[in-house]
């Protein structure tokens, strides 16, 4: 009996200690400086957590089936390898894992490159980007820019300013601010906008023509815009703190307040916009959603009543469909989409492993035991082929290795180097 009494005694003991670990810091990240290690929470040892990253990084910039590629002794790319091109979306996520994993050389040679072949240096579109090149004869896809290009680019270049300073060959901050400046001339001239609807204070799907009238929830990521009004300095911090604010209150009437799940393109109201390419529904670019909210809820955790009820939506929906099973495509109430968008050479849903990913992230927000569930997921996925032969090292990779990064807390915000 007394046997029984002590080993429930440790039972008890045990569980608190482990409810205790995995409660999220009170204050947010960018004022106590702590991000939260949900892999060593969930009992993973640190040898292991670091070996995983290292893994999924060498598989995504070094291994055989690598996204980057060196150019020369000075520059390389990253290229979506299933559609023979690069965009300023891998380009730009290069340079934010770079910069995160105080890679220099690897940050610089991405920069150099999208600099020389996608930048534009005159006309309208000065200091803007051509989305998509094809990087085996630099020719541009496309003159016009997505937006979250943009976004990414300025906020991998702050924190290089921050992390690294700018007087070790690229005057990081220097260049942040020629997009920024530049993106604040325009106003029209050429049917070229702001990055950012003025009047509504939100993203724009592209800053050109009628893509000026409507966004992609994906591209709302409020903490960048915090990291702008801390970092930018170009006089418009109010504008910045205004546009997060504004962004966390429109992923409220964009996310389905049942499954939390997004359509790919909405209008600024939240409501779901359908293209002629596309009808609208939770797709790829909706998979960034969740990382993108579980991000601002740790650096910043300005919304974090709406942001924890969202993951406990957004993941239980997920769950009822099957930790290992649920797929990639959904209507914002759960149901299958008529049209299947697709990815390799047939039209087809998968168990994908970029969504399983960022699902994963939610984790951060959702504090829950039973939520260990996606992460364990996550721990066990394997960036590698599926049985069909399908593989995108590109997307699916970028999305893992952020996740892992995010997870680990190995994805944080620079602040100044002292």
């Amino acid at each position: 009996m007394r046997r029984a009494i002590l080993s429930l005694s440790f039972f008890t003991l045990m569980f608190s200690l482990v409810s205790a670990q995995i409660k999220t810091p009170a204050k947010p990240a960018i004022e106590s400086g702590v991000y939260r290690n949900v892999f060593l929470e969930a009992g993973h040892k640190q040898a292991d957590i670091d070996a995983k990253l290292a893994k999924a990084y060498y598989d995504v910039f070094e291994g055989p089936n690598k996204v980057y590629f060196a150019v020369g002794d000075t520059m390389a790319y990253v290229s979506d390898i299933k559609n023979h091109d690069a965009r300023t979306e891998g380009l730009s996520y290069g340079m934010m894992i770079a910069v995160q994993l105080n890679k220099k050389d690897v940050f610089d040679r991405i920069w150099r490159w999208s600099k020389k072949y996608l930048q534009h240096q005159n006309g309208p579109r000065e200091a803007y980007f051509g989305w998509s090149i094809n990087p085996e004869t630099t020719k541009r896809n496309s003159e016009g820019s997505a937006s979250d290009g943009e976004l990414y680019f300025v906020t991998d270049l702050l924190f290089a300013s921050n992390r690294w300073g700018n007087n070790a060959g690229i005057d990081y901050y220097k260049e942040a601010r020629r997009i920024l400046d530049a993106m604040w001339k325009k106003n029209g001239e050429g049917n070229i906008f702001n990055v950012i609807n003025i009047e509504h204070k939100q993203i724009t799907f592209v800053p050109e023509g009628n893509g000026y009238t409507w966004t992609d929830p994906s591209y709302h990521v409020p903490a960048f815009m915090e990291v702008w009004a801390l970092y930018a300095k170009d006089g418009h911090e109010q504008f910045y703190k205004d546009c997060a604010d504004t962004s966390r209150a429109f992923l409220h009437r964009a996310c389905n307040p049942v499954t939390g799940l997004n359509t790919d393109y909405t209008e600024f109201s939240g409501k779901p916009h359908s293209t002629s390419w596309m009808p609208a529904a939770f797709r790829y670019d909706s998979w960034r959603v969740p990382m993108n909210i579980a991000m601002d809820y740790i650096w910043f955790g300005k919304d974090k009543v709406w942001q924890e009820d969202y993951a406990n939506c957004f993941q239980g929906f997920l769950r009822s469909k099957g930790i290992n099973s649920f797929e990639d495509q959904f209507n914002p109430d759960g149901t299958r989409p008529d049209f299947i968008l697709q990815a390799g050479k047939v039209p087809k849903l998968r168990h994908s492993i970029g969504l399983v990913a960022t699902s994963a992230t939610a984790s951060l927000i959702n504090t829950g035991r039973q939520n260990l569930d996606f992460i364990n997921a996550l721990w066990n996925a394997r960036l590698e082929p599926y049985n069909d032969g399908y593989f995108d090292p590109y997307y699916d990779g970028l999305l893992y290795l952020f996740s892992l990064m995010h997870l680990s807390g190995k994805y944080q915000v620079i602040k100044p180097h002292a």
